[in-house]
């Protein structure tokens, strides 16, 4: 077994789950924009049991790439040095949020906190989608693995067009959570309308992106990337249609699909690259030239077969915990 191509295809799945449970949460974050206060109340009350267990994720997909792939760990940190500072300072005042925005009673207490929650949403997944598109897009690494540009190399257009996408992708995703979760029919119908609307901008745009990076990158050069990302559009399109109808769980469902595949698609794309070069493909870092030794990757594969079904099983049964709607009166803010 090629225990390489194994991690490869882990840290695939660590990253899919990652993108689907962590984007609703930003999703949700990123709609209390504007909305009263009450309703604020009850899209934290929403993510509040989850929110941090989602982050597990991130940190597990951080974990496996450092120990499987160390080489990309420290070229990835480095390149994305002042990026992953800033998200990791949202992050931060997000998780403050969580914790202190019902502390206190005051107006200005909870809207400063709601609005460190929406920053520490956006900023998240406004970078993750200029990450994942520099990524396949190509960065200057040199021969030595190192990053040898700067930070505006990272901001060229076809990387913001993804953060904007990504954004739009994770609105949709957290509208059609939301729509599971809210008991008031009246907020949910609205909640649904406005799935809907981020669902049309995010085909729009899903567009608009796949027909840059198809120019810009490799990302359709692979038969199974283009099956993956035909079904991605398909989801999100029959997301918008049962948003429409007012069918919450299958437009869950649907955008669950979309953002998977996605994710399998651009990582099929990937393969056997993990960071490529713009500077010449044989500079690009893959699961062999930038891997940990076999022993490394044996033992790592016993702890990921121990640990990860308890992981997942655990994270299953916190989210049959917390199941049920939230309604107004379960949020103690007058």
């Amino acid at each position: 077994m090629d225990l390489n191509i194994v991690w490869f295809i882990l840290i695939t799945v660590l990253f899919t789950g990652f993108f689907i449970l962590e984007g609703f949460d930003y999703g949700v974050g990123m709609m209390m924009i504007g909305r009263p206060k009450n309703e604020r109340a009850q899209f934290v009350r929403a993510i509040g049991p989850v929110w941090d267990g989602n982050e597990v994720w991130m940190i597990t997909a951080g974990g496996a790439t450092f120990a499987a792939f160390p080489h990309v760990y420290a070229t990835m940190f480095s390149t994305f040095y002042l990026a992953l500072f800033l998200m990791l300072l949202a992050l931060i005042l997000r998780g403050v949020a969580f914790e202190l925005r019902g502390k206190l009673q005051f107006a200005d207490w909870i809207n400063f906190w709601d609005f460190a929650i929406m920053f520490g949403s956006f900023i998240p997944a406004l970078l993750w989608g200029v990450a994942v598109t520099n990524l396949l897009r190509g960065l200057p690494i040199n021969f030595q693995m190192h990053f040898v540009g700067d930070f505006l190399d990272l901001l060229n257009p076809c990387a913001l067009l993804g953060g904007i996408f990504f954004v739009l992708l994770f609105l949709f995703h957290g509208a059609n959570f939301l729509s599971l979760k809210i008991a008031d029919k009246g907020l949910v119908e609205e909640i649904q309308r406005k799935s809907f609307c981020y669902g049309v901008a995010t085909t729009i745009f899903y567009a608009v992106f796949a027909a840059v990076a198809a120019v810009q990158t490799d990302i359709l050069a692979k038969p199974a990337t283009v099956i993956f990302l035909a079904v991605s559009v398909a989801s999100v399109l029959l997301g918008c249609y049962s948003a429409k109808v007012g069918n919450a769980c299958k437009a869950f469902s649907a955008s669950t699909v979309a953002i998977a595949t996605l994710t399998a698609g651009f990582f099929i794309a990937l393969f056997p690259r993990i960071m490529v070069s713009s500077i010449s493909p044989d500079f690009s870092l893959n699961i062999y030239n930038a891997a940990s030794t076999p022993n490394t990757l044996f033992l790592m594969t016993v702890a990921a077969v121990i640990f990860v079904p308890i992981v997942l099983c655990y994270q299953a049964w916190s989210y049959k915990v917390f199941k049920d709607r939230i309604t107004p009166a379960d949020v103690h803010y007058h």
